[in-house]
């Protein structure tokens, strides 16, 4: 995997999410930080769907913070790859 830098993709506008991602320390993994509204909700969905996307493109020992004001699934796959592209990551494939 190439070296990531920081980046982010999303607003704080209402049904957004701003993802920002940043490099992890060697052999720290995923770290995902979540602030949401509808934390209680459906805070398990939106980190396995950042999960999913994350591990489909290959990315290990990376920092993410994600701030979600509602948004949809779709979005929130297409704010995490828009962040992995502009931290560096070479895209595997992209989600239609």
């Amino acid at each position: 995997m190439n070296e990531l830098k920081p980046a982010q993709a999303g607003t704080l506008e209402s049904n957004d999410i701003m993802i920002t991602v940043a490099p992890g320390a060697q052999g720290s993994g995923v770290v995902l930080e979540l602030e949401s509204i509808v934390l209680a909700q459906y805070g398990k969905a939106i980190k396995e769907t950042i999960f999913a996307v994350i591990t489909e493109q290959n990315v290990t020992d990376i920092y993410i913070k994600a701030v979600d004001r509602g948004a949809l699934d779709c979005t929130i796959q297409a704010r995490t790859l828009a962040a992995l592209a502009r931290a560096g990551v070479i895209l595997q494939k992209e989600l239609i």
